[in-house]
């Protein structure tokens, strides 16, 4: 249920957060825990509930102090903690850049209902959505069908991509120096010199980060209509874009390194430089994505 991967998420922040502090440091409040968390105090309720079982905070009402290495609490799996559609959309790009699908690839509902585990219904859910794009077509009595991209196409998509993380980089560099965006940028940047440190037999492993880093980023400026576009980036930049396997560890290296230069950036809160590491970055992926649509 949606509830209960909300929950399990902010519960696993909570004990990263927990994590970090002194043994007997008092917990923050219910709505301060439920800013610093990014859900409701219902939720927050629950989450401290389960520490409290756990050992991990002791006391109640206003007085609660945590423990952090008491208790046996580990946190939930990663799968747990996303929600049913997003796992979808996580193994449907999986698929589709480990096996390199090619435009006119037919989808078939059951198999890969049975191939990521999931019921046919989170499957045609997510295949109508790109649907009205035209990346995906329905064919009567013939399933689904790939139908790939035009360079034309993914030009003009490129264009407001640009327009909509330059917002977002601008609102994230505005954050006040309290805002839990910091502490999960610094996570994000650790991932990246973990991934840069192995590049070598994991380069693969960039796009789902890339993904990641930039919804990051546009979730600091909040917008159904952009959160709605950033379906199509995922499909476009993080699986397209990587169609041409060429130099493709090469160019995950530089990638990563332009993040950290961009990580960097937003950390400095210098709108000037904020906006000079996303042209950078954004130019260089523009790029790749033409590289990888030349001929069609």
């Amino acid at each position: 249920m949606k509830t209960d991967t909300v929950f399990k998420k902010a519960f696993n922040d909570a004990l990263a957060l927990i994590g970090e502090q002194d043994e007997g440091t008092a917990l923050l409040s219910e709505s301060a825990l439920a800013a610093q968390l990014g859900v409701s105090r219902t939720t927050v309720r629950k989450v401290i509930a389960a520490l409290r079982e756990g050992g991990i905070v002791s006391g109640s009402g206003r007085v609660r102090n945590v423990h952090p290495a008491d208790g046996g609490l580990q946190p939930y799996p990663h799968s747990e903690t996303v929600p049913m559609a997003a796992q979808v959309e996580e193994r449907f790009m999986e698929w589709m850049l480990r096996d390199n699908a090619r435009p006119g690839t037919a989808l078939n509902e059951l198999e890969l209902a049975r191939k990521f585990g999931v019921a046919t219904t989170g499957i045609r859910e997510f295949l109508n959505r790109f649907q009205r794009f035209g990346l995906i077509e329905k064919r009567p009595n013939a399933g689904w069908v790939f139908k790939g991209f035009t360079r034309s196409f993914s030009l003009e998509l490129f264009e407001i991509r640009e327009m909509f993380e330059l917002r977002s980089a601008r609102a994230l560099a505005a954050l006040p120096e309290t805002s839990p965006f910091w502490r999960q940028l610094e996570a994000l940047r650790l991932e990246h010199l973990q991934l840069l440190d192995l590049i070598d037999t994991r380069y693969h492993d960039f796009s789902d980060l890339d993904s990641r880093f930039h919804r990051f980023i546009s979730s600091a400026a909040p917008n159904r209509f952009i959160d709605s576009f950033y379906d199509i980036i995922t499909v476009i930049f993080h699986y397209h874009y990587q169609w041409n396997k060429q130099d493709e560890r090469q160019r995950n290296e530089v990638a990563i390194k332009e993040h950290l230069t961009y990580i960097d950036a937003l950390v400095s809160r210098n709108v000037a430089i904020v906006e000079l590491a996303c042209r950078a970055h954004l130019a260089s992926a523009r790029e790749t994505l033409l590289r990888s649509t030349s001929g069609q």
